[in-house]
């Protein structure tokens, strides 16, 4: 089941790397909320019909640690994008991408649990590519937004682990899960622009939109937010945060591919080489945690047998001769 969770995230991986250049197109620095606002509110009328029966069967539990996931989804896209106006792509990609190193060392303190050696290395590894690649179009000294890509970075690790741990959201239809998640954030994004100072409200901004900005608007709306949150939280429950976290962490190579193919950017050998080392890290770690789930299983069927057997003890067999078988007291 993991390698066939595999495939579906791998494609949230290049819809996200292609969401810089969508979201560069169609927000500026006035309008992030405005933007955060409409690139909810367009999925999620569809979501609530579609899923408006199961939506009514989720508890209040349920409801509750959905709401809580989606105040900190609206967290990540509100540094991300602030983030992402006021610095480069370049920047960004590599940020955001030390969720992948943040995620299985976050996983392996709430566990109690030690990491495998090759997975810290595959981790290390693809963290290099990413350096190497980012350098082909230029690395820039650090700036405010490259400190909320940071938090950013954090805060999905924190995501990521609350999807696959909170009690109360498990059992529960994943679109609904993502419904409400959906409808928290778009809360959030609905009061602060709200208030004075903001930005642009959503239907200003709305208007000055032509087609294209409509075009990247949902986009971001359908594939990047709908596509991709779902599938993130269909995944880190049939296979590990760290495991779902790693194969996002090829972001940036997409994200360098769509900058090479539509908007001209040319990394280099050293970028080409980057999104090598990105890719075999990738798949090196995705063994290393297989290999480390099928040890722990095999450890934990060993526990569970030995249980179950309960102790055992050893005893020196009776030996008798015909005069004392059977014979009491003697």
């Amino acid at each position: 089941m993991g390698r066939f969770a595999d495939v579906p995230v791998l494609l949230v991986a290049v819809v996200w790397g292609s969401s810089y250049l969508a979201a560069k197109g169609v927000t500026t620095a006035d309008t992030v909320l405005a933007v955060l606002v409409l690139r909810f509110a367009v999925v999620l009328p569809v979501l609530a019909a579609v899923g408006w029966r199961r939506l009514r069967a989720l508890s209040g539990a349920q409801l509750r640690g959905a709401g809580l996931l989606g105040l900190i989804l609206a967290v990540i896209f509100l540094l991300e994008t602030y983030g992402v106006v006021h610095t480069s792509a370049t920047n960004a990609g590599l940020i955001i991408s030390l969720t992948m190193v943040f995620t299985p060392l976050a996983e392996s303190r709430v566990r109690r649990v030690r990491l495998p050696g090759a997975f810290l290395a595959a981790a290390g590894l693809s963290v290099a590519g990413v350096a190497l690649l980012t350098q082909g179009a230029g690395f820039t000294a650090p700036s405010g937004g490259d400190l909320l890509m940071l938090g950013a970075a954090v805060v999905r690790t924190v995501h990521v682990l609350a999807m696959a741990r909170m009690e109360s959201v498990r059992g529960a239809d994943a679109l609904s899960l993502t419904t409400v998640q959906l409808g928290g954030a778009v809360a959030v994004f609905a009061v602060l622009v709200a208030l004075p100072g903001t930005g642009a409200s959503p239907w200003a901004a709305a208007a000055d939109f032509d087609a294209g900005d409509w075009a990247g608007l949902v986009y971001l709306s359908v594939f990047c937010t709908l596509f991709a949150f779902f599938v993130q939280m269909w995944a880190v429950r049939r296979t590990s945060p760290s495991r779902v976290s790693l194969l996002l962490g090829t972001e940036p190579v997409w994200a360098a591919a769509v900058g090479i193919a539509l908007a001209g950017d040319r990394p280099g050998r050293l970028g080409f080489a980057g999104a090598l080392l990105v890719l075999v890290g990738t798949a090196w770690g995705r063994s290393a945690a297989d290999r480390g789930q099928a040890a722990a299983g095999r450890g934990r069927a060993a526990a569970g047998a030995s249980a179950d057997q309960g102790p055992q003890t050893t005893r020196t067999p009776r030996h008798h001769t015909p005069e004392t078988r059977g014979t009491p007291g003697r």
